[in-house]
Protein backbone atom coordinates (compact mmCIF):
# COMPACT_ATOMS: atom_id res chain seq x y z
CA UNK A 1 0.00 0.00 0.00
CA UNK A 2 1.19 3.51 -0.79
CA UNK A 3 1.46 5.64 2.34
CA UNK A 4 0.54 9.25 3.00
CA UNK A 5 4.27 9.97 3.26
CA UNK A 6 4.86 8.70 -0.27
CA UNK A 7 1.96 10.82 -1.51
CA UNK A 8 3.52 13.93 -0.06
CA UNK A 9 7.00 13.06 -1.28
CA UNK A 10 5.67 12.37 -4.75
CA UNK A 11 3.96 15.76 -4.82
CA UNK A 12 7.10 17.44 -3.58
CA UNK A 13 9.19 15.77 -6.26
CA UNK A 14 6.79 16.93 -8.96
CA UNK A 15 6.82 20.46 -7.56
CA UNK A 16 10.62 20.50 -7.69
CA UNK A 17 10.40 19.62 -11.35
CA UNK A 18 7.98 22.45 -12.01
CA UNK A 19 10.23 25.15 -10.58
CA UNK A 20 9.66 27.68 -7.84
CA UNK A 21 6.58 29.85 -7.40
CA UNK A 22 8.50 32.86 -8.64
CA UNK A 23 9.48 30.95 -11.80
CA UNK A 24 5.81 30.34 -12.59
CA UNK A 25 4.76 33.94 -11.96
CA UNK A 26 3.00 35.53 -14.91
CA UNK A 27 5.00 38.44 -16.31
CA UNK A 28 2.78 41.48 -16.05
CA UNK A 29 3.39 44.96 -17.29
CA UNK A 30 1.21 47.96 -16.59
CA UNK A 31 -1.30 48.29 -19.46
CA UNK A 32 -3.87 50.88 -18.35
CA UNK A 33 -6.18 50.31 -21.33
CA UNK A 34 -6.07 46.52 -21.12
CA UNK A 35 -9.65 45.30 -20.42
CA UNK A 36 -8.68 41.72 -19.52
CA UNK A 37 -8.07 40.32 -16.04
CA UNK A 38 -4.36 39.57 -15.70
CA UNK A 39 -2.29 37.99 -12.95
CA UNK A 40 0.49 39.96 -11.27
CA UNK A 41 2.07 37.67 -8.67
CA UNK A 42 -0.60 37.11 -6.02
CA UNK A 43 -2.88 39.81 -7.47
CA UNK A 44 -5.39 40.17 -10.29
CA UNK A 45 -5.33 43.40 -12.26
CA UNK A 46 -7.49 45.04 -14.90
CA UNK A 47 -5.41 47.68 -16.62
CA UNK A 48 -3.41 49.30 -13.86
CA UNK A 49 -5.86 48.59 -11.04
CA UNK A 50 -5.97 45.63 -8.68
CA UNK A 51 -9.11 43.52 -9.14
CA UNK A 52 -10.83 42.19 -6.02
CA UNK A 53 -14.35 40.88 -6.34
CA UNK A 54 -17.45 39.43 -4.76
CA UNK A 55 -19.04 36.88 -7.07
CA UNK A 56 -21.56 34.11 -7.34
CA UNK A 57 -22.22 30.81 -9.08
CA UNK A 58 -25.00 30.60 -11.64
CA UNK A 59 -24.27 27.36 -13.46
CA UNK A 60 -27.56 27.45 -15.36
CA UNK A 61 -27.10 30.87 -17.01
CA UNK A 62 -26.61 29.45 -20.55
CA UNK A 63 -29.80 27.41 -20.19
CA UNK A 64 -31.72 30.55 -19.24
CA UNK A 65 -30.00 32.40 -22.08
CA UNK A 66 -31.09 29.92 -24.74
CA UNK A 67 -33.69 31.06 -27.26
CA UNK A 68 -35.76 27.92 -26.67
CA UNK A 69 -38.76 26.73 -24.63
CA UNK A 70 -36.46 25.75 -21.76
CA UNK A 71 -34.79 29.21 -21.76
CA UNK A 72 -35.91 32.57 -20.43
CA UNK A 73 -33.79 35.44 -21.65
CA UNK A 74 -35.89 38.06 -19.91
CA UNK A 75 -35.37 36.31 -16.59
CA UNK A 76 -31.63 36.03 -17.20
CA UNK A 77 -31.45 39.79 -17.76
CA UNK A 78 -33.42 40.40 -14.56
CA UNK A 79 -31.13 38.10 -12.57
CA UNK A 80 -28.00 39.83 -13.85
CA UNK A 81 -29.54 43.19 -12.95
CA UNK A 82 -30.19 41.93 -9.41
CA UNK A 83 -26.61 40.72 -9.07
CA UNK A 84 -25.24 44.00 -10.39
CA UNK A 85 -27.36 45.89 -7.85
CA UNK A 86 -25.82 43.75 -5.08
CA UNK A 87 -22.33 44.67 -6.24
CA UNK A 88 -21.59 41.17 -7.56
CA UNK A 89 -19.10 41.52 -10.40
CA UNK A 90 -18.11 37.93 -11.20
CA UNK A 91 -20.28 34.96 -12.19
CA UNK A 92 -19.06 31.37 -12.47
CA UNK A 93 -21.08 29.44 -15.09
CA UNK A 94 -21.20 26.02 -16.70
CA UNK A 95 -20.03 25.97 -20.31
CA UNK A 96 -20.50 22.24 -20.87
CA UNK A 97 -22.91 19.36 -20.43
CA UNK A 98 -22.63 15.94 -21.99
CA UNK A 99 -25.57 13.69 -23.00
CA UNK A 100 -25.31 11.03 -20.34
CA UNK A 101 -26.95 7.82 -19.13
CA UNK A 102 -26.32 8.92 -15.55
CA UNK A 103 -29.24 9.58 -13.23
CA UNK A 104 -29.89 13.24 -12.40
CA UNK A 105 -27.83 14.47 -15.34
CA UNK A 106 -29.15 17.73 -16.76
CA UNK A 107 -31.01 18.04 -20.06
CA UNK A 108 -30.65 19.56 -22.60
CA UNK A 109 -26.91 19.37 -23.20
CA UNK A 110 -24.13 21.13 -25.07
CA UNK A 111 -22.89 17.99 -26.75
CA UNK A 112 -23.47 14.36 -27.60
CA UNK A 113 -20.80 11.89 -28.64
CA UNK A 114 -20.55 13.55 -32.05
CA UNK A 115 -18.51 16.65 -32.85
CA UNK A 116 -21.66 18.55 -33.82
CA UNK A 117 -22.26 20.58 -30.69
CA UNK A 118 -25.63 22.04 -29.76
CA UNK A 119 -25.98 25.55 -31.14
CA UNK A 120 -29.04 26.30 -29.03
CA UNK A 121 -27.11 26.09 -25.77
CA UNK A 122 -23.96 27.58 -27.24
CA UNK A 123 -26.03 30.58 -28.31
CA UNK A 124 -27.39 30.62 -24.77
CA UNK A 125 -23.79 31.02 -23.64
CA UNK A 126 -23.33 33.73 -26.30
CA UNK A 127 -26.34 35.63 -24.96
CA UNK A 128 -25.12 35.25 -21.37
CA UNK A 129 -21.71 36.70 -22.21
CA UNK A 130 -23.25 39.52 -24.23
CA UNK A 131 -25.51 40.48 -21.31
CA UNK A 132 -22.67 40.17 -18.81
CA UNK A 133 -20.48 42.40 -20.98
CA UNK A 134 -23.18 45.07 -21.05
CA UNK A 135 -23.09 45.13 -17.24
CA UNK A 136 -19.30 44.92 -16.88
CA UNK A 137 -19.55 41.49 -15.24
CA UNK A 138 -16.77 38.90 -15.56
CA UNK A 139 -17.41 35.21 -16.29
CA UNK A 140 -15.52 32.12 -15.17
CA UNK A 141 -16.51 29.22 -17.45
CA UNK A 142 -15.86 25.57 -16.62
CA UNK A 143 -15.53 23.13 -19.47
CA UNK A 144 -16.55 19.78 -17.99
CA UNK A 145 -17.49 18.26 -14.62
CA UNK A 146 -15.99 15.62 -12.37
CA UNK A 147 -19.50 14.93 -11.05
CA UNK A 148 -22.50 13.38 -12.73
CA UNK A 149 -25.02 16.21 -12.75
CA UNK A 150 -23.95 17.60 -16.13
CA UNK A 151 -22.63 14.37 -17.65
CA UNK A 152 -18.98 15.16 -17.21
CA UNK A 153 -15.93 12.93 -17.19
CA UNK A 154 -17.91 9.76 -16.50
CA UNK A 155 -19.79 10.36 -19.73
CA UNK A 156 -16.58 10.80 -21.72
CA UNK A 157 -15.48 7.43 -20.32
CA UNK A 158 -18.83 5.85 -21.20
CA UNK A 159 -18.41 7.04 -24.78
CA UNK A 160 -14.94 5.56 -25.10
CA UNK A 161 -14.77 2.44 -22.88
CA UNK A 162 -17.48 0.28 -24.41
CA UNK A 163 -20.38 1.77 -22.45
CA UNK A 164 -19.29 1.16 -18.83
CA UNK A 165 -20.27 3.66 -16.12
CA UNK A 166 -21.36 3.98 -12.50
CA UNK A 167 -24.07 6.14 -11.00
CA UNK A 168 -23.25 8.36 -8.08
CA UNK A 169 -24.87 7.15 -4.82
CA UNK A 170 -25.62 3.71 -6.26
CA UNK A 171 -26.02 1.43 -3.19
CA UNK A 172 -24.27 -1.34 -5.12
CA UNK A 173 -21.24 0.91 -5.58
CA UNK A 174 -20.77 2.97 -2.39
CA UNK A 175 -18.35 5.82 -1.93
CA UNK A 176 -15.61 6.15 -3.11
CA UNK A 177 -16.28 3.86 -6.07
CA UNK A 178 -17.79 6.64 -8.19
CA UNK A 179 -14.87 9.11 -7.96
CA UNK A 180 -12.35 6.28 -8.23
CA UNK A 181 -14.01 5.16 -11.48
CA UNK A 182 -14.23 8.72 -12.84
CA UNK A 183 -10.51 9.21 -12.30
CA UNK A 184 -9.84 6.69 -15.10
CA UNK A 185 -10.61 9.63 -17.39
CA UNK A 186 -7.10 11.07 -16.94
CA UNK A 187 -5.55 7.83 -18.21
CA UNK A 188 -7.86 7.54 -21.23
CA UNK A 189 -6.34 9.18 -24.32
CA UNK A 190 -9.61 8.70 -26.22
CA UNK A 191 -11.75 10.36 -23.53
CA UNK A 192 -9.32 13.24 -23.05
CA UNK A 193 -9.10 13.77 -26.83
CA UNK A 194 -12.90 14.10 -27.09
CA UNK A 195 -12.88 16.59 -24.23
CA UNK A 196 -10.06 18.56 -25.84
CA UNK A 197 -12.04 18.73 -29.09
CA UNK A 198 -14.84 20.42 -27.18
CA UNK A 199 -12.42 22.76 -25.41
CA UNK A 200 -11.05 23.88 -28.79
CA UNK A 201 -14.54 24.50 -30.15
CA UNK A 202 -15.68 26.65 -27.22
CA UNK A 203 -12.48 28.62 -26.60
CA UNK A 204 -12.20 29.56 -30.31
CA UNK A 205 -15.91 30.28 -30.75
CA UNK A 206 -17.23 33.56 -32.15
CA UNK A 207 -20.20 35.00 -30.28
CA UNK A 208 -23.28 34.86 -32.53
CA UNK A 209 -24.74 37.97 -30.90
CA UNK A 210 -21.78 40.33 -30.55
CA UNK A 211 -19.68 39.01 -33.44
CA UNK A 212 -16.69 39.01 -31.09
CA UNK A 213 -14.40 36.03 -30.73
CA UNK A 214 -14.46 34.60 -27.22
CA UNK A 215 -10.71 35.02 -26.98
CA UNK A 216 -11.20 38.77 -27.58
CA UNK A 217 -14.05 39.15 -25.08
CA UNK A 218 -13.19 40.92 -21.80
CA UNK A 219 -16.47 39.64 -20.30
CA UNK A 220 -14.59 36.36 -19.77
CA UNK A 221 -12.17 36.35 -16.85
CA UNK A 222 -11.06 32.72 -16.93
CA UNK A 223 -11.48 29.31 -18.47
CA UNK A 224 -11.69 26.50 -15.98
CA UNK A 225 -10.61 22.95 -16.75
CA UNK A 226 -13.53 21.35 -14.91
CA UNK A 227 -15.85 21.63 -11.97
CA UNK A 228 -14.06 20.03 -8.99
CA UNK A 229 -11.57 17.74 -10.74
CA UNK A 230 -10.06 15.18 -8.36
CA UNK A 231 -7.26 12.65 -8.86
CA UNK A 232 -9.69 10.07 -7.37
CA UNK A 233 -11.87 9.48 -4.36
CA UNK A 234 -9.50 7.31 -2.33
CA UNK A 235 -5.81 7.56 -1.62
CA UNK A 236 -5.25 3.97 -2.78
CA UNK A 237 -6.39 4.92 -6.28
CA UNK A 238 -5.56 8.61 -6.28
CA UNK A 239 -1.93 8.43 -5.23
CA UNK A 240 -0.72 6.29 -8.16
CA UNK A 241 -3.00 8.34 -10.40
CA UNK A 242 -1.38 11.68 -9.52
CA UNK A 243 1.08 11.74 -12.47
CA UNK A 244 -1.79 11.28 -14.97
CA UNK A 245 -3.88 13.88 -13.15
CA UNK A 246 -1.08 16.46 -13.20
CA UNK A 247 -0.37 15.66 -16.85
CA UNK A 248 -4.03 16.29 -17.73
CA UNK A 249 -4.01 19.63 -15.87
CA UNK A 250 -0.81 20.69 -17.61
CA UNK A 251 -1.84 19.54 -21.11
CA UNK A 252 -5.29 21.12 -20.94
CA UNK A 253 -4.03 24.41 -19.52
CA UNK A 254 -1.36 24.57 -22.22
CA UNK A 255 -3.95 23.84 -24.90
CA UNK A 256 -6.19 26.69 -23.70
CA UNK A 257 -3.25 29.11 -23.45
CA UNK A 258 -2.17 28.19 -26.99
CA UNK A 259 -5.65 29.06 -28.27
CA UNK A 260 -6.36 32.09 -26.09
CA UNK A 261 -3.56 34.27 -24.71
CA UNK A 262 -5.97 36.83 -23.24
CA UNK A 263 -7.71 34.90 -20.49
CA UNK A 264 -6.69 33.27 -17.23
CA UNK A 265 -6.84 29.51 -16.69
CA UNK A 266 -7.77 27.80 -13.43
CA UNK A 267 -8.42 24.23 -12.33
CA UNK A 268 -11.81 24.43 -10.58
CA UNK A 269 -10.32 22.42 -7.68
CA UNK A 270 -11.90 22.15 -4.24
CA UNK A 271 -8.43 22.47 -2.73
CA UNK A 272 -7.41 20.01 -0.02
CA UNK A 273 -10.72 18.13 -0.07
CA UNK A 274 -10.28 17.58 -3.79
CA UNK A 275 -6.63 16.58 -3.50
CA UNK A 276 -6.56 13.59 -1.14
CA UNK A 277 -6.13 16.04 1.80
CA UNK A 278 -2.56 16.54 0.58
CA UNK A 279 -1.04 20.02 0.66
CA UNK A 280 1.70 18.78 -1.69
CA UNK A 281 -0.95 17.84 -4.25
CA UNK A 282 -2.59 21.27 -4.05
CA UNK A 283 0.77 23.00 -4.41
CA UNK A 284 1.90 20.81 -7.31
CA UNK A 285 -1.39 21.12 -9.19
CA UNK A 286 -1.44 24.90 -8.93
CA UNK A 287 2.28 25.47 -9.46
CA UNK A 288 1.96 24.36 -13.09
CA UNK A 289 2.94 27.57 -14.92
CA UNK A 290 -0.15 27.70 -17.15
CA UNK A 291 -2.47 27.67 -14.10
CA UNK A 292 -2.95 31.28 -13.08
CA UNK A 293 -4.56 31.01 -9.66
CA UNK A 294 -5.75 28.65 -6.94
CA UNK A 295 -9.36 27.75 -6.29
CA UNK A 296 -10.97 26.20 -3.26
CA UNK A 297 -14.50 25.20 -2.20
CA UNK A 298 -15.93 25.02 1.34
CA UNK A 299 -18.88 22.71 2.08
CA UNK A 300 -19.53 22.24 5.83
CA UNK A 301 -22.71 20.12 5.58
CA UNK A 302 -21.38 17.93 2.78
CA UNK A 303 -18.25 17.23 4.82
CA UNK A 304 -20.12 16.51 8.09
CA UNK A 305 -18.94 19.67 9.85
CA UNK A 306 -22.48 20.85 10.64
CA UNK A 307 -25.74 19.02 11.29
CA UNK A 308 -28.67 20.71 9.51
CA UNK A 309 -31.02 19.32 12.18
CA UNK A 310 -28.94 21.02 14.92
CA UNK A 311 -27.14 23.93 13.35
CA UNK A 312 -26.94 25.90 16.60
CA UNK A 313 -25.42 22.98 18.50
CA UNK A 314 -22.86 22.11 15.82
CA UNK A 315 -22.02 25.67 14.75
CA UNK A 316 -19.03 26.22 17.09
CA UNK A 317 -17.18 23.19 15.69
CA UNK A 318 -18.19 24.13 12.16
CA UNK A 319 -16.93 27.69 12.59
CA UNK A 320 -13.56 26.47 13.84
CA UNK A 321 -13.12 23.97 11.00
CA UNK A 322 -14.15 26.49 8.33
CA UNK A 323 -11.82 29.15 9.70
CA UNK A 324 -8.93 26.68 9.69
CA UNK A 325 -9.72 25.45 6.17
CA UNK A 326 -9.76 28.98 4.78
CA UNK A 327 -6.50 29.86 6.51
CA UNK A 328 -4.81 26.73 5.18
CA UNK A 329 -5.65 27.75 1.62
CA UNK A 330 -4.52 31.32 2.12
CA UNK A 331 -1.19 29.89 3.29
CA UNK A 332 -1.02 27.51 0.31
CA UNK A 333 -1.65 30.38 -2.10
CA UNK A 334 1.10 32.45 -0.49
CA UNK A 335 3.40 29.44 -0.79
CA UNK A 336 2.63 29.01 -4.50
CA UNK A 337 2.78 32.77 -5.11
CA UNK A 338 -0.56 33.07 -6.91
CA UNK A 339 -4.01 34.49 -6.08
CA UNK A 340 -6.69 32.31 -4.51
CA UNK A 341 -10.45 32.44 -5.06
CA UNK A 342 -12.97 30.86 -2.68
CA UNK A 343 -15.27 30.04 -5.55
CA UNK A 344 -17.87 27.75 -3.95
CA UNK A 345 -19.26 27.95 -0.44
CA UNK A 346 -22.77 27.05 0.66
CA UNK A 347 -24.75 26.54 3.85
CA UNK A 348 -28.23 25.16 4.68
CA UNK A 349 -31.22 27.04 5.97
CA UNK A 350 -32.48 26.50 9.50
CA UNK A 351 -33.98 23.07 10.08
CA UNK A 352 -32.52 21.81 6.83
CA UNK A 353 -35.49 23.35 5.02
CA UNK A 354 -35.49 23.98 1.28
CA UNK A 355 -38.29 26.53 1.50
CA UNK A 356 -37.41 30.14 0.60
CA UNK A 357 -39.35 31.24 3.69
CA UNK A 358 -37.01 29.35 6.06
CA UNK A 359 -34.64 31.39 8.21
CA UNK A 360 -31.03 32.00 7.15
CA UNK A 361 -29.50 33.21 10.41
CA UNK A 362 -26.61 30.74 10.44
CA UNK A 363 -26.24 30.83 6.68
CA UNK A 364 -25.66 34.56 6.99
CA UNK A 365 -23.14 33.98 9.81
CA UNK A 366 -21.34 31.51 7.57
CA UNK A 367 -21.17 33.98 4.70
CA UNK A 368 -19.79 36.61 7.09
CA UNK A 369 -17.18 34.10 8.28
CA UNK A 370 -15.90 33.44 4.76
CA UNK A 371 -16.18 37.06 3.68
CA UNK A 372 -14.42 38.37 6.77
CA UNK A 373 -11.35 36.19 6.23
CA UNK A 374 -11.21 37.01 2.51
CA UNK A 375 -11.49 40.74 3.18
CA UNK A 376 -8.95 40.77 6.01
CA UNK A 377 -6.42 38.94 3.88
CA UNK A 378 -7.04 41.17 0.86
CA UNK A 379 -6.67 44.31 2.99
CA UNK A 380 -3.29 43.08 4.21
CA UNK A 381 -2.06 42.55 0.65
CA UNK A 382 -2.49 38.79 0.79
CA UNK A 383 -3.45 36.45 -2.07
CA UNK A 384 -7.22 36.42 -1.43
CA UNK A 385 -8.61 37.89 -4.66
CA UNK A 386 -12.29 37.03 -4.62
CA UNK A 387 -15.12 34.69 -3.75
CA UNK A 388 -18.16 33.18 -5.46
CA UNK A 389 -20.98 32.03 -3.17
CA UNK A 390 -23.01 28.99 -4.19
CA UNK A 391 -25.37 29.87 -5.62
CA UNK A 392 -27.75 32.47 -7.03
CA UNK A 393 -31.31 31.14 -7.47
CA UNK A 394 -32.98 34.54 -7.77
CA UNK A 395 -36.62 34.25 -8.76
CA UNK A 396 -36.34 30.52 -9.44
CA UNK A 397 -38.50 28.28 -7.27
CA UNK A 398 -38.79 24.51 -6.93
CA UNK A 399 -41.44 23.26 -9.34
CA UNK A 400 -42.55 20.37 -7.11
CA UNK A 401 -43.50 19.85 -3.48
CA UNK A 402 -40.73 17.28 -3.04
CA UNK A 403 -38.14 19.93 -3.93
CA UNK A 404 -36.57 17.57 -6.45
CA UNK A 405 -35.57 18.32 -10.02
CA UNK A 406 -37.75 16.35 -12.45
CA UNK A 407 -36.91 15.74 -16.13
CA UNK A 408 -38.22 18.60 -18.21
CA UNK A 409 -38.15 21.19 -15.41
CA UNK A 410 -37.27 24.70 -16.54
CA UNK A 411 -37.44 26.62 -13.25
CA UNK A 412 -33.60 26.60 -13.00
CA UNK A 413 -32.23 27.14 -9.49
CA UNK A 414 -28.68 27.39 -8.20
CA UNK A 415 -28.98 23.84 -6.90
CA UNK A 416 -28.10 21.39 -9.72
CA UNK A 417 -30.43 18.54 -10.75
CA UNK A 418 -28.96 15.99 -8.33
CA UNK A 419 -29.63 18.19 -5.28
CA UNK A 420 -32.79 19.34 -3.49
CA UNK A 421 -34.04 22.52 -5.14
CA UNK A 422 -33.56 25.23 -2.51
CA UNK A 423 -30.76 23.56 -0.53
CA UNK A 424 -28.00 26.13 -0.92
CA UNK A 425 -29.37 28.75 -3.30
CA UNK A 426 -29.87 32.43 -2.49
CA UNK A 427 -33.34 33.61 -3.52
CA UNK A 428 -34.46 37.09 -4.51
CA UNK A 429 -36.48 37.09 -1.26
CA UNK A 430 -33.45 36.42 1.00
CA UNK A 431 -33.09 40.00 2.23
CA UNK A 432 -30.72 39.16 5.09
CA UNK A 433 -28.30 37.14 2.99
CA UNK A 434 -28.37 39.74 0.25
CA UNK A 435 -27.50 42.45 2.78
CA UNK A 436 -24.41 40.45 3.79
CA UNK A 437 -23.41 40.03 0.15
CA UNK A 438 -23.97 43.71 -0.62
CA UNK A 439 -21.87 44.85 2.35
CA UNK A 440 -18.99 42.57 1.40
CA UNK A 441 -19.12 43.51 -2.28
CA UNK A 442 -18.88 47.19 -1.36
CA UNK A 443 -15.92 46.55 0.95
CA UNK A 444 -14.08 44.58 -1.74
CA UNK A 445 -14.76 47.22 -4.37
CA UNK A 446 -13.40 49.90 -2.01
CA UNK A 447 -10.02 48.22 -1.57
CA UNK A 448 -7.18 50.33 -2.95
CA UNK A 449 -5.82 49.43 -6.36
Amino acid sequence: MISRRSTLLGGAALLAGLGSASDSRTRWRRRPQDPFVRRDGTAFRIGGRRYHYAGTNMWYAPWLGADAPFGNRARLSRELDRLTALGVSNVRINGSAEFSPLRNSVRPVFRTRSRHYDETLLRGLDFTLAEMGRRNLKAVIYLTNFWEWSGGMMTYLYWTNGGRYLNMNDPAHPWPEFPDFVSRFYNSPAAVAMYHDYVRAVVTRTNSITGRRYLDDPAIMAWQLANEPRPAGSEAVGTPNLPAFYAWVRATARLIKSLDPNHLVSTGSEGLKGCLESAACVVAEHSIPEIDYLTTHVWPQNWGWVDPADIAGTWPRCESLVRDYVQQHLALAARVGKPVVFEEFGFPREGGSFDPAAATTYKDLYYRLIYGQVLDNARSGGPAAGSNFWAWSGEGRAAHDDHRFHPGDTSWLGDPPHEPQGWYGVFDSDAGTQAVIREHAAAMAALPG
